[in-house]
């Protein structure tokens, strides 16, 4: 009989004998072995040499013994599977096309064939399950259409976010098609990883956080719901992140995921009060947390741990993802913390 991981039991609040931990992020730049990998790596080379990806996703396994594993990839390399240039500047982050505007980046993409164009992903995830204990969970992932909108629009990272609300506003039909055509193509992609094997998905909606309820329920929710209505059914538990949106909590808990990730801006007792005892939630230690002595960062994750764990549903990680700078001897406290956390009736089983 196939093997549970407590990670994927945590997700579908199932009684588990101990919390669950994964860090987001936590295959990077903080760990000597993957920057000693860098520097002879281009990071693009990195995400497409399914042995590199593998390697560098097992590092922190290795190091640390976390209960999952996320593979090594990044959001945007769907959108140049759907026709866009993309590179990476070491200074100003990624860059999207070649100077064309953000409604001609738009009416260039389309939606494609995530085996043919992205086949080094899916051979990746099938190395990463041959190589992990079956008792470890491995998450895939994708950026949602939103936070995936706002890169092909403003062409790479940006503070207001201008030109993507300017065309959201102004030309919302448009705005809904090229929501439909991303969702389109994330259908696509997130059932070929789960036919090459991941345990869980993970969508990524960092930039969420600057639209309002209102404007969340229009142009997001529906799209969102589409994603996550298409995925029942095929096996894997959903997990759904975004940044400093407890504003949106609500309309977030519509979206239908079976795993809510909370960034620190939100105290993890209250949102699980908000959201009930039936939905899973992950996090949410402040990244920055783990700068502070080993006494107090402990205090801090067995604060978070009473709290989230009051029923069961809950997976420790961080509210985002770590600091490169971040000292390994504090990630190795936190993952020793949260397994040595007692489990009491509330998440082994009993919702009193």
């Amino acid at each position: 009989m196939p093997v549970v991981p407590i990670f994927v039991k945590a997700c579908l609040a199932q009684p588990v004998d101990r919390i669950p931990v994964w860090i987001m992020r936590q295959a990077g730049r903080y760990l000597p072995e993957y920057r000693n990998l860098r520097q002879k790596t281009p990071f693009l080379t990195l995400c497409k040499s399914p042995g590199l990806a593998t390697e560098v996703t097992l590092q922190p396994l290795e190091r640390f013994g976390m209960d999952a594993a996320i593979l090594f990839s990044d959001i945007l390399l769907l959108l140049e599977a759907m026709g866009v240039e993309l590179a990476f500047d070491e200074k100003v982050g990624p860059r999207l096309g070649k100077g064309e505007s953000g409604e001609e980046r738009v009416r260039s993409i389309s939606a494609p064939d995530p085996v043919q164009e992205m086949g080094y992903v899916m051979d990746a995830i099938r190395q990463i399950k041959g190589s992990i204990n079956e008792e470890v969970a491995l998450i895939g992932f994708s950026g949602a259409p939103f936070t995936l909108a706002t890169y092909l629009i403003e062409g790479g990272s940006t503070r207001d976010f201008y030109a993507t609300k300017s065309f959201m506003y102004q030309q919302p039909s448009a705005f809904h098609r090229l929501m439909e055509t991303l969702a389109d193509a994330l259908d696509a992609f997130l059932k070929a990883q789960i036919e090459a094997g991941v345990d869980a998905l993970q969508l990524f909606d960092t930039w969420a956080m600057v639209l309002s309820p209102k404007d969340y329920r229009e142009f997001v929710l529906p799209h969102m719901q589409r994603i996550v209505a298409g995925l029942k059914g095929e096996g894997v538990p959903t997990i759904h992140y975004s940044l400093g949106t407890s504003t949106l909590l609500e309309e977030m808990e519509q979206i239908g995921t079976d795993v809510l990730s909370l960034d620190w801006k939100i105290d993890i007792g209250e949102a699980r009060q908000r959201l009930g005892p039936d939905r899973a939630v992950q996090g949410n230690l402040d990244p920055f947390a783990l700068f502070q002595d080993g006494e107090r960062l402990e205090k801090s994750v067995q604060e978070i741990l009473e709290k989230g764990a009051r029923w069961p549903g809950y997976i420790f990680n961080l509210g985002h993802g770590i600091h490169q700078k971040t000292p390994v001897e504090s990630v190795q406290r936190l993952v020793d913390t949260v397994h040595a956390f007692p489990v009491g009736d509330a998440a082994g089983g009993s919702a009193e």
